[in-house]
């Protein structure tokens, strides 16, 4: 160790550590180790800028909360997020979006036909399709676990006196894999702007916009679960979201509300249009 310098630290510092030879986390973690070191003698990081950089990262974990994850939020601007997504998409899948900062795991199950609304102002949209795997074979029973703003572009949990499992459900497809279930249709919005992440995205010149859009987490036995969002064709920032979510599969169209009769759900509320979006899963391993 007396002999070490900025040129053998490097090494010295991944001998450190006591890892399985070969294995995925002695592969991750040597690699992380490379890229941090390269990067900081390739830009002759500063100690200010390394203090600075720090404080960043405390700040994260200061504002964060179980409602608000700010590096969820980090690696969503960034693209890393996105680029996980692209990475682990699985031929013949829906396509990855982001889970977003505000997912929460205990989200309320309801019947299918049911209202997410809870008498909000909007367009009441009626959301439905098929779940499916990539051979088009039906999975009845699939989860589609569902959470989204509200007409003025806010999620519930963010609003101090919401009901934070407002416009979250949970939804058990019937015997021929078909979900549907209203709910307003959300606006556009801006990431939480008020932390560290919202003075990276001002320093950097970008705005905070997201296109309006739905998450959803789906999951059946036996297959590799996905979570993604659904967009609308003709509405704001599609092509420069903010968290780099939108992708052309996901894009779905919002058309008039006519012969729901033909489709046979029992709805608690009647809708002004509809939005069909199938899922597709890929089986595991």
């Amino acid at each position: 160790m007396r002999d070490i310098n900025q040129f053998t630290i490097t090494q010295a510092v991944k001998d450190s550590f006591k890892t399985e030879p070969d294995s995925r986390f002695e592969g991750l973690l040597h690699g992380l180790i490379q890229h941090l070191h390269d990067f900081t003698r390739e830009q002759n990081v500063t100690h200010e800028e390394w203090m600075a950089a720090l404080d960043f990262l405390y700040r994260c974990g200061q504002i964060s909360t179980p409602e608000r994850h700010e590096f969820i939020l980090l690696s969503d601007v960034l693209g890393w997020s996105a680029l996980v997504d692209m990475i682990n998409t699985r031929g013949g899948a829906t396509e990855g979006s982001n889970l977003g900062p505000f997912y929460l795991d205990n989200a309320p199950a309801k019947t299918l036909g049911a209202d997410l609304g809870d008498g909000r102002d909007g367009v009441v949209v009626l959301v439905h399709g098929r779940v499916t795997d990539t051979l088009k074979n039906p999975l009845p029973g699939a989860v589609i676990d569902t959470w989204q703003a509200d007409s003025a572009g806010t999620y519930p949990i963010q609003e101090e006196g919401q009901d934070k499992y407002d416009l979250r459900g949970k939804f058990s497809c019937d015997e021929n894999a078909r979900y549907y279930y209203t709910t307003v249709l959300p606006k556009p919005y801006t990431v939480p702007y008020d932390g560290p992440v919202g003075d990276l995205l001002r320093a950097g010149n970008r705005h905070a916009w997201r296109a309006p859009h739905m998450h959803f987490i789906v999951t059946a036995p036996r297959m590799a679960g996905i979570t993604t969002e659904i967009f609308f064709r003709n509405t704001e920032y599609l092509d420069n979201d903010a968290v780099f979510g939108v992708r052309r599969s996901l894009v779905a169209d919002i058309k008039p509300a006519k012969d729901l009769d033909k489709l046979g759900y029992a709805l608690d509320k009647q809708p002004d249009a509809v939005i069909e979006f199938d899922f597709v899963l890929a089986p595991e391993g």
